[in-house]
């Protein structure tokens, strides 16, 4: 739900949320008409095997209709205790109560990192505030999803624009926006990467550089650089070329280890060298021969 007063930052934590009073009222809420809310979900691809979080919940539309619908479990956070009474009760009469949950609480307080999709319709401001908790919190691969109001110096993954009469009397206009991002796995770095034979028999250097989903780099083989091309990361999900050579190169990023394949059959994977190790120029144990 989007605050019309800007979200003041609060003092109690999830665990004393009963007690929680803000500084200052947020203000009244206006709900996402039930056919944004449709297409959000529907544009994350929300499913039965989804943990959604809503961020400023208000009556619990967003989650009730992840549950109902969709199949996912999850809950809202809601700073007014009246919404999050309404939004409980009405988990309890559509029998939904068992997936779903309403906490008043401090969305930025609380603890966000179970969700596998985030939900939101807030204010500018708030919304750019989130960015930090979001990289820190939620796992790659997250979806996060956004009525209205963008991330700053994000590239979403989807982004729909539609006209919806429903937001003349809360906007004064019927254009309507939806973000979709997908949070990236960190690569930024030097990896020692052992490639494929035809690639290099040696461990070679994969240097990237991350501009949060925005990648590039080169690979280090023989003394040579060559710089990487077409390099995509989406969540975990890493691919790339590299300029002058046939083939593309694909891998999941697992923290500190990226394994893929290249070409979908010869295997490739990568650890991340210890600054320390960058600065000094430590060699790694050798490895072995990649088939």
């Amino acid at each position: 739900m989007m605050r019309l007063a800007a979200v003041m930052l609060f003092t109690a934590t999830v665990a004393s949320a009963a007690d929680l009073q803000p500084v200052k009222d947020a203000g009244p809420y206006v709900p996402s008409p039930q056919s944004v809310v449709s297409d959000m979900l529907r544009y994350a691809d929300v499913s039965a095997t989804d943990f959604l979080i809503d961020l400023g919940s208000g009556d619990g539309r967003i989650v009730l209709t992840a549950a109902k619908v969709f199949g996912a479990r999850g809950f809202g956070v809601e700073i007014k205790e009246d919404l999050v009474k309404l939004a409980n009760e009405a988990a309890q009469k559509e029998g939904l109560a068992d997936r779903v949950k309403f906490l008043k609480a401090d969305l930025f307080k609380t603890d966000i990192s179970q969700a596998t999709v985030i939900t939101m319709y807030l204010l500018p401001d708030t919304v750019n505030l989130l960015k930090d908790k979001f990289l820190t919190e939620l796992r790659p691969g997250t979806r996060i999803v956004s009525h209205d109001y963008g991330l700053s110096g994000w590239i979403p993954e989807k982004f729909v624009q539609m006209d919806l009469e429903d937001k003349v009397q809360i906007s004064g206009v019927t254009t309507t926006l939806i973000y979709l991002y997908i949070v990236p796995a960190k690569v930024a770095g030097k990896w020692e990467a052992h490639m494929p034979p035809a690639i290099s028999k040696q461990p070679a250097t994969l240097s990237l550089k991350q501009q949060l989903n925005k990648v590039w780099g080169s690979l280090r083989v023989e003394g040579r650089d060559m710089p990487l091309e077409e390099v995509k990361l989406r969540g975990d999900k890493l691919t790339f070329r590299i300029v002058g050579r046939k083939g593309e190169f694909a891998a999941v990023v697992k923290g500190s280890t990226i394994e893929g394949t290249l070409d979908g059959k010869a295997a490739w994977d990568a650890q991340l060298l210890d600054p320390a190790e960058v600065r000094a120029g430590t060699p790694r144990a050798p490895a072995l021969p990649r088939g």
